[in-house]
């Protein structure tokens, strides 16, 4: 091992010797065609729908037209005119393993993570979204453009295969969905042996699971043949498969991210990652197992390479359809559904490049690699120096999982660092500098793997709500000191290797050995805190929008329930203690109130109306506020730290499966490089992800600048136009004054105390809209917020501070 180069090393057969050149098996100049004809009709679709030329009424009646007749029909033709004896049955049971395994490892980990009200709906159509792929929509043009010149018979594996989800899989994931139901008590309550036979009788009725059980019994039947009668009109059902599936895929997929929302982030990566990383590698590895006996070499490697391509595949839109049945979890597995077709396109199409390129020397190949390395440490760098600084600045680093997290932007930052000064003694005859250099870099680097765990940990000893019960220095101790102790005992015990130029490989096996304990320690005290941490708290990423009277002491409810007279009501934060006797306004002083309320603690007190903007410090309704977004930014900030834990661990798990490859393999192949270049992307990259989470400050950065924005835009407007109020903002609001205005105050204003001796009539922002989408003046929540933002910019409304615009959210308006 000591004798071989870094590149034969990484790049070669473990025995030293380069791999043959071998002609490729796949076409791949035709995929790229393919790949812009499967995604432009689904562009075509897409826009048809977002354009309102096609509804949503006549989108589902192509729906049913795709499903229940042009599939089983092209399921119907392919089972009959199979060719039995040219299947390879390994690859088969692999595909079938890889799909079980997948589907039960999906399920347990949610059993295991998901609160007990959901969890059943959830086991079963999440495993269901991790293993049914699109196969015949989108899969089989892009089997067809690769291998139908070089290995046709691949073509019939899609027919084969599609069918194990859905009569094998698929029911298993029906019977969750219905004990959920069941369970709820919807429509009524059930036996259990009525929820079998309804699973049961669910999957036969599926008209793609019976055409291919008719298709089977007509293939021994008919004799692989289809009768003259009938093969027109099956080839003609089955030909309108292709493009009327992919349009309405594109149709399926408008709105769909709409339904997205923070709580539903976390799930929705792990499944992903689930689907487009962890099936295809399942799926060839399987079939490195279990078609171990097949004589030729060539067509063993063939076979587990379209393993990987079939595992790419995306998930099928009609798990959507089964998610919209139930009822249950559609905001997942819509959005899902949508993001994993987009993100399959680049992995196949470099997958197939990949494997279709011939073997180059190993130089060039390891070259490559560094200045990728080299490059992304150079953007990642500076993308690193902003977020300390912006850390820095906002004064979180002295809190608690904040002081962790930017020991991790150090780190990553040091891994920057140590990678740009690799690139220039990596080939230089400088033992010393290289040594130094890599203890720079790997230390740095181990370190960067240790604190997503560490930083998980924290999240879950303060998600207990009891006093931490680790010192801050002790963890920064261990998230530096374990990766100073790794590298001292790789430099003390490695052996270097010659010529290196893959600081990955600088000291051999050992150094991989080293590198995948590290990455398995981290790996599970980062899953395992996640887990529990997701357990303790239910809806621990769940960031919805709420009311301020469902926490605090409000005066008033909600919008649609019985409030209390204003009278009874009493002050909105009784606890504030304030010196104020009354709120102050925008004029300088209180304007008396033609009512004078008083409360059974205050019968004998006064109160003036405070009517214009509160300036206040001690506002009360203000301080509301300002509680209500200090809840919220924690809630914001925890729910980053959880997914950047979470990015980060799976970038883990990719490292660990790069080390066990190489560490298995005799010939790691080319799914290998591939696998390498994701790493080195994700090592040297991570400060990319700091940056996205943590490097826009909502109020060093965010908000100066959606201020500035909006006071340039405003002024720009007023030159243009000569007013700042439209023709149609003066529509809108003529129309709410004359019509709505009087039954909008009966239905959501309420008084409310916003000092000691003063109070004031206001509504909520989410009161209002809800308000707007039941009295039908807007049909969701995005026309409602329009609505709304036009009667403040039309002067009918405003915010009791003039700081915000007008947002669904618990903030307080009153109208002028």
């Amino acid at each position: 091992m000591a004798g071989l180069s870094i590149n034969s090393s990484i790049f070669s057969r473990r025995d030293g010797s380069d791999p043959p050149s071998v002609p490729p098996c796949m076409s791949v100049d035709k995929l790229l065609p393919a790949l812009l004809e499967c995604f432009g009709i689904i562009l075509c679709g897409y826009v048809a729908g977002r354009a309102n030329i096609i509804p949503a009424t006549q989108a589902k009646g192509l729906g049913s037209f795709v499903s229940k007749f042009a599939l089983p029909a092209l399921l119907f033709k392919n089972m009959v005119l199979l060719d039995f004896g040219d299947v390879i049955w390994p690859f088969f049971f692999s595909i079938l393993v890889a799909k079980v395994t997948v589907f039960f490892f999906v399920c347990i980990l949610t059993f295991l993570v998901a609160n007990r009200e959901s969890r059943f709906s959830k086991a079963g159509l999440f495993s269901i979204f991790a293993t049914q792929s699109n196969d015949f929509a989108l899969g089989f043009p892009i089997v067809e453009a690769l291998y139908r010149n070089t290995h046709p018979e691949y073509l019939q594996y899609i027919y084969l295969v599609a069918p194990v989800s859905l009569m094998v899989l698929n029911p298993i994931g029906f019977a969750f969905c219905e004990v959920q139901r069941w369970r709820n008590g919807e429509p009524h309550q059930q036996s259990k042996l009525q929820v079998l036979g309804l699973v049961v009788l669910q999957v036969v009725k599926n008209p793609i699971v019976f055409m291919v059980v008719i298709g089977v019994i007509s293939h021994f039947v008919l004799g692989q043949k289809i009768p003259p009668f009938m093969e027109e009109f099956i080839d003609g059902l089955a030909n309108s498969f292709g493009g009327a599936a992919l349009f309405y895929l594109g149709l399926t997929m408008v709105g769909q991210l709409k339904l997205l929302t923070r709580s539903t982030v976390v799930a929705l990566i792990l499944l992903i990652t689930a689907k487009l990383l962890v099936m295809p590698l399942i799926c060839r590895g399987m079939v490195e197992v279990l078609d171990c006996g097949n004589r030729s070499s060539m067509n063993h490697t063939s076979l587990s390479n379209y393993a990987f391509l079939y595992g790419v595949f995306p998930t099928a839109p009609s798990v959507a359809i089964y998610a919209s049945n139930y009822n249950m979890e559609l905001e997942v597995v819509t959005s899902g559904m949508v993001i994993s077709t987009f993100l399959s396109a680049p992995i196949m199409y470099v997958s197939a490049w990949l494997l279709t390129i011939p073997w180059m020397d190993s130089d060039p190949l390891a070259s490559a690699l560094q200045h990728v390395s080299f490059n992304i440490s150079i953007i990642s760098l500076f993308a690193l120096v902003w977020s300390v600084a912006v850390m820095l600045l906002s004064r979180k680093f002295h809190r608690i999982p904040h002081i962790f997290t930017i020991n991790l932007f150090v780190a990553q930052l040091l891994v920057c660092i140590g990678m740009i000064a690799w690139n220039f003694v990596a080939e230089q005859d400088n033992f010393l500098g290289q040594v130094l250099t890599f203890t720079l870099l790997y230390g740095s680097l181990y370190s960067t793997y240790i604190w997503p765990g560490l930083i998980a940990l924290s999240l879950l000893l303060m998600r207990r709500r009891e006093d931490v019960n680790f010192r801050p220095g002790l963890t920064v101790i261990a998230g530096w000191g374990v990766p100073a102790l790794a590298v001292s005992v790789l430099l003390l015990t490695g052996e270097r290797l010659p010529n290196a130029i893959d600081s990955a490989f600088f000291f051999g096996k050992t150094q991989v050995i080293c590198t995948s304990v590290v990455l398995f320690v981290s790996i599970v005290l980062c899953g395992v805190s996640l887990t529990l941490l997701s357990r303790r708290t239910r809806d621990y990423h769940s960031l919805e929008h709420r009311s301020v009277s469902d926490s605090e002491e409000d005066v008033s409810l909600p919008y649609g329930t019985n409030t209390p007279s204003p009278v009874e009501q009493p002050c909105a934060i009784g606890s504030i203690n304030t010196d104020c006797q009354m709120c102050e306004c925008a004029c300088g002083r209180l304007q008396s109130a033609p009512d004078i309320i008083s409360t059974k603690e205050e019968a004998s007190v006064q109160t003036g109306q405070c009517s214009q903007q509160c300036t206040s410090t001690n506002c009360l309704l203000v301080e509301e506020e300002q509680k209500v977004a200090d809840k919220q930014n924690t809630d914001i900030q925890s729910t980053r730290h959880v997914l950047v834990c979470l990015l980060l661990t799976i970038s883990l798990l990719a490292n660990l499966s790069s080390c066990l490859w190489w560490l298995f393999n005799k010939d790691p192949g080319r799914l290998y490089l591939e696998l390498q270049f994701f790493c080195v992307v994700v090592n040297y990259g991570q400060g990319l992800i700091s940056f996205a989470f943590f490097g826009l400050d909502k109020h060093l950065i965010i908000s100066p600048f959606k201020k500035r924005l909006a006071s340039l835009w405003h002024g720009w407007g007023q030159e243009v136009t000569g007013s700042a109020v439209s023709e149609e903002i003066r529509m809108t609001c003529n129309q709410f004054l004359t019509y709505h205005k009087e039954q909008c105050i009966k239905d959501i204003v309420h008084k409310k105390r916003c000092g000691k001796q003063s109070t004031t009539e206001t509504f909520l922002g989410s009161d209002m809209v809800r308000w707007l989408q039941s009295v039908g003046l807007a049909s969701d929540q995005g026309e409602a917020l329009e609505y709304g933002s036009r009667l403040l910019e039309g002067g009918v409304i405003q915010h009791i501070s003039l700081e915000q615009g007008f947002q669904d959210e618990a903030l307080h308006y009153r109208f002028t």
